[in-house]
């Protein structure tokens, strides 16, 4: 992640001499958790076959990972606070090390999902303490070089996850892509242990919010279990309609044990100011387009065409440069043309790219029209975090950005779901009819956000430093 929930640390009083090293390792860190939802989505055919996966557990495979890590930051990044960055960066690290060994060994849908969840529950605690030391460790210029090189690791991960995902599985097979986090979390776990700087934990300003954290979770995990039923039960039947229910009341519960709650987890006030409230939709709805992409293509690939995960990996290797394009031509642009404009054409490149296979489904339209979405979704993902944090007081940056954060990984979470029930005949069958459905919704989607996106976005949303921070995470 880019952005975290946690207040700035006071710079230490003399540079730590080993700073950029330490600056490595946890960059290093953080590129795991970032790779593990591209890497996984390239192996899911292949845990399909040889776990007996259903639809339903598939897609959270995919979600459980993205719900618990984004469900639980804005905690994460409090308890770092609270007790300090080092301890829970490395207990963050070893559990979602410990996670990965579980996931890998995993002989059921229960044992893989679990092991997911605490990946990201691990994942929670460790992003936003890691880039609290970041900004802890540097001061000043190398600051501003330090976090442009941690923002980078958003778009080279989604790169390397692709590639990675293919060789792995396709070479010693999918239980690599969740293995070959072990040896790297040990060994960065045991340097960094020896290396950071003992420091003792921030003032306590505030309390845990763990209630806050579970409503908000709880409900996001009801309202995913609502849209992958949807597959099976239907879209509008009682069942549906209830589950649906069940979360908006705990959105209900969340926001108003957020204004009596003595130390809220998440300022509502500041998520109901304009610019703030743009960037979470852009983001949440340009992450579910991605992920949407993915999880369509990878399947097409693999189960329509019989494509082997290398080839697969190779294949959206272009939907990632894409992606890095797309965010880096925003940045160019955002101080000469302000938010609006580029947010609109962000999601009509997307729409139009999607289009593509919805129209004629075959493998140079997928992956054209996969790319075209990711190019869209890199320029949304600039104009999110520009919109959010362009006009916010520095005291509130770090919360404002906790927000885009967590609405980042529950919009994976929404758009895996989403287009899992829509594709459901194909996810399972051998119809192409599921496949041009779940691109005609994620096209019309795209569509129907421009039109949102040209209301709320702001026409002067930030200047161009913020712009060019945020290719992926």
């Amino acid at each position: 992640m880019t952005e975290t929930q946690t207040h700035e640390p006071a710079a230490p009083a003399a540079p730590h001499p080993q700073r950029w090293k330490l600056l490595a390792l946890l960059g290093v860190a953080q590129l795991m958790l970032i790779l593990d939802v591209t890497v996984v989505a390239i192996a899911l055919p292949h845990m399909e076959a040889d776990l007996g996966l259903s639809r339903e557990a598939l897609t959270w495979t995919v979600s459980a990972y993205t719900l618990a890590f984004g469900g639980l930051m804005l905690l994460g990044g409090r308890i770092a606070d609270l007790v300090g960055a080092k301890g829970v960066v490395l207990t963050g690290l070893l559990l979602f090390t410990a996670a990965s060994l579980t996931a890998g060994l995993a002989g059921s849908a229960e044992l893989l999902v679990g092991g997911r969840i605490a990946q990201g529950v691990g994942a929670a605690l460790m992003s936003p303490a890691a880039l609290s030391l970041v900004v802890t460790l540097f001061d000043g210029a190398e600051r501003h070089k330090a976090l442009g090189i941690w923002s980078a690791l958003g778009g080279g991960g989604a790169a390397l996850g692709v590639l990675l995902g293919g060789l792995l599985t396709s070479g010693p097979g999918w239980s690599w892509v969740f293995y070959v986090n072990v040896p790297i979390g040990l060994a960065i776990a045991a340097a960094l242990a020896a290396m950071l700087p003992r420091r003792t934990a921030a003032a306590a300003r505030a309390r845990l919010d763990v209630l806050g954290a579970l409503l908000v979770t709880a409900s996001t995990a009801v309202l995913i279990y609502a849209l992958i039923n949807a597959g099976e039960s239907g879209w509008l039947t009682a069942e549906t309609g209830w589950l649906l229910l069940a979360a908006a009341v705990g959105y209900g519960l969340f926001v108003l044990w957020q204004r009596t709650a003595r130390s809220p987890l998440m300022n509502l006030a500041l998520l109901a100011r304009r610019p703030v409230a743009t960037g979470a939709f852009l983001i949440l709805m340009a992450t579910a387009l991605m992920i949407a992409g993915f999880f369509l293509g990878t399947f097409y690939f693999q189960h329509a065409l019989g494509y082997g995960a290398l080839q697969t990996g190779l294949l959206f290797l272009p939907v990632a440069l894409a992606t890095m394009v797309g965010a880096n031509l925003t940045g160019r642009l955002l101080a000469r043309f302000g938010g609006r404009p580029l947010a609109v054409a962000g999601f009509l490149v997307a729409a139009a790219g999607l289009a593509v296979p919805a129209l004629w489904i075959n493998a140079a339209a997928v992956t054209a029209g996969v790319a075209a979405g990711g190019a869209g979704a890199g320029a949304l993902f600039v104009v999110a975090s520009a919109t959010a944090l362009g006009q916010v007081a520095h005291e509130e940056a770090g919360v404002a950005s906790g927000i885009v954060s967590t609405f980042h990984e529950f919009g994976a979470s929404i758009g895996a779901a989403v287009v899992s029930s829509v594709a459901a005949a194909s996810l399972i069958g051998h119809t192409l009819d599921g496949f041009t459905d779940g691109f005609t919704v994620a096209a019309a989607s795209a569509a129907v956000a421009a039109i949102v996106a040209g209301v709320l976005t702001p026409r002067r949303s930030a200047d161009a430093p913020h712009a060019s921070n945020h290719p992926l995470h």
